[in-house]
């Protein structure tokens, strides 16, 4: 019979069984966490290092920087491939892909999900990067100039396309599902949860372990984004990253990964999984204005926003709390928060603003995914964490951006992403009721 998507009144899109087949609505929600963050090596580390308030930056250590203006970045400290994959398996893949597989296991062990009990064709992935392994490249464009084309290395190509997180994931946990790499610069994290949403709702999947992974504290990744100016060029890890402070400079680079478990409700609830929330909504929206500024109204940001927010069928008063992509940088910093002003109205007074890259950074296509999982351990906990450093300010910036934590209920939590290119994504994650 042929199947086809159909959104109904008052409910999220549900898969119809032909025109004359009843409906069902496919929830989503979250069952596993992981994450491999400049402020510890899983989600129980970086949710404690969150509520200390802990910072990740300090002097890079992955090259020399004396040539460089920007000195400091958010490195993943202590991380050995070896404890959580096989040697071999780990040799064959870039640190990206390392870190996306760990926190894929992380977040899969968190599930209690066991692949012999499961259909692996229902089980598929959305794990994206932004940029794969520049490492890569830099060794080995460095071994041609030096030796030839002959002394490349055969797999240069397989470790350092950015696919290959998504690729190493499927096939160390055997998922044989959908399979897909969103890259859409900064947005990547948040696409590819909200793609791999869409695919438990239109009935594609089951189970889609979804999330983003970066790896690009390399002499070019640091050369290129400083050559942009977006980089603070601080060398004080407490004022370096000071997202709407009036004194903010530009982003510090951050690595890592997170990873999420997403379920059809019905299919958790069968296997007794634990639910930490549920995936309400999800927007999108481009800027078509320039390839690394957003809209200077916030219109593009505004609109993905308000997508997500009708997605989930609920009103825009409802929502108290955004985790604002909050990058640091003069133009994003404004333009977001025009663009919550522009949605929101009078109502954006009386809203919680906070951003995570306060503490680890931005991790570009990593970035969404761990701010994902920051909002999922919000509603749990019914605690909004201080936006670290901020402390200058801004008279543009005219928000509340939580200079201290706040303990307050939330139900809805808003997570904003914007890419270079005008990809805007937002997710609407809620506390979930049976």
């Amino acid at each position: 019979m042929h199947q086809y998507a159909e959104r109904l009144p008052g409910q999220a899109f549900c898969i119809v069984q032909g025109k004359r087949g009843s409906a069902m609505s496919r929830r989503v929600v979250v069952t596993g966490l992981g994450a491999i963050t400049p402020i510890g090596l899983s989600v129980d580390e970086f949710w404690a290092g969150v509520k200390e308030q802990k910072i990740g930056f300090a002097e890079i250590t992955k090259f020399d920087t004396t040539d460089y203006k920007c000195k400091l970045a958010a490195e993943v400290k202590d991380f050995d491939a070896k404890q959580f994959m096989d040697f071999k398996a780990a040799k064959r893949m870039e640190a990206f892909s390392q870190y996306a597989v760990a926190a894929a296991k992380e977040a899969m062990t968190d599930a209690s999900l066991d692949m012999e009990k499961e259909d692996p064709y229902m089980v598929g992935v959305a794990v994206g990067s932004g940029i794969g392994s520049l490492q890569a490249m830099e060794r080995e464009h460095i071994k041609l100039l030096e030796k030839g084309p002959g002394r490349v290395n055969p797999l240069l190509v397989p470790m350092m396309i950015s696919n290959m997180a998504a690729g190493n994931v499927s096939i160390q946990f055997g998922l044989k599902g959908k399979n897909i790499n969103v890259v859409t610069a900064c947005t990547t994290g948040t696409n590819s949860i909200g793609e791999a949403f869409r695919t438990i709702q239109y009935g594609d999947a089951d189970v889609m372990i979804a999330g983003g992974t970066e790896s690009s504290v390399t002499p070019i990744g640091i050369a290129g984004f400083s050559a942009l100016t977006a980089l603070s060029t601080s060398t004080d890890p407490t004022r370096c990253s000071i997202p709407f402070d009036k004194e903010r400079n530009g982003f510090v680079m951050g690595e890592g990964a997170a990873i999420v478990v997403l379920e059809e409700l019905e299919h958790a609830k069968k296997r007794g999984a634990k639910i930490y929330a549920e995936v309400a909504g999800y927007g999108c929206s481009a800027d078509a204005f320039h390839i690394t500024s957003p809209a200077e109204d916030g219109a593009g940001a505004a609109k993905a926003m308000e997508n997500a927010i009708k997605d989930a069928g609920i009103a825009k008063e409802d929502v108290f709390y955004i985790n604002a992509h909050g990058t640091a940088t003069h133009h994003n910093d404004l333009f977001e928060t025009r663009a919550i002003k522009l949605l929101f109205g009078d109502h954006a007074k009386e809203m919680k603003i906070n951003s995570t890259k306060s503490m680890v950074g931005h991790l570009l296509g990593a970035a969404g995914a761990i701010e994902f999982v920051t909002c999922v351990k919000e509603i749990q906990e019914n605690y909004i964490h201080a936006t670290v450093g901020y402390q200058v300010p801004d008279e543009e910036c005219d928000l509340d951006y939580c200079k201290e934590p706040v303990e307050t209920e939330v139900k809805y939590a808003l997570s904003n992403s914007l890419g270079f290119g005008g990809h805007n994504a937002s997710l609407l994650v809620k506390k979930y009721e049976a």
